[in-house]
């Protein structure tokens, strides 16, 4: 996809969205179904099932899925998608690229072993290894548009407000 092309998309989507501000508020959903014999949640991705369990590091076999990881798989792909269409918006020269993310955990927090020890992630790098011959100043708009439009990302640096309910 061109420049053109992604601006002739997005085009009728955001004059809605400038007309009617409602139209753009959606909720995003995720279901998951607490598995009744092993430590595991059966996710539904639209897709297929991801089956989460523990971490090998608290116990789990490796088998399923981590949370941790899918929490930083989420990031790297929301980020993937955002960097590659504003690229493409900019029409940036963009060769390969890849997108790494990586985080601290402190195991002790969730296992409990430690009070004084965070539950969760101390600290979340995220990496893009960029195949272009674009002057700097070009690369540093690409990565701060990409910080600001990435959703995930944004979501994870401003702490959104949460609540927890049982039916």
């Amino acid at each position: 996809m061109d420049a053109e092309a992604l601006k002739s998309l997005q085009a009728p989507i955001k004059a809605r969205l400038r007309e009617d501000a409602a139209a753009g508020l959606i909720t995003l959903k995720a279901t998951g179904a607490v598995d009744d014999r092993n430590i595991a949640c059966k996710v539904e991705t639209g897709r297929a099932i991801a089956v989460a369990g523990l971490h090998p590091a608290t116990g789990g076999t490796g088998a399923e899925l981590c949370s941790g990881d899918m929490l930083l798989e989420a990031l790297v792909a929301c980020a993937g998608v955002t960097l590659k269409a504003v690229a493409t918006a900019l029409e940036f020269r963009l060769g390969n690229a890849t997108v790494s993310a990586e985080g601290d955990l402190d195991f002790r927090g969730t296992l409990g072993v430690a009070k004084d020890a965070p539950v969760g992630f101390s600290a979340i790098r995220l990496a893009f290894d960029l195949d272009t011959d674009e002057p700097q100043e070009r690369i540093d708009s690409l990565l701060k548009l990409t910080e600001r439009y990435c959703v995930v990302f944004q979501t994870l640096s401003t702490k959104p407000e949460l609540s927890v309910s049982v039916a």
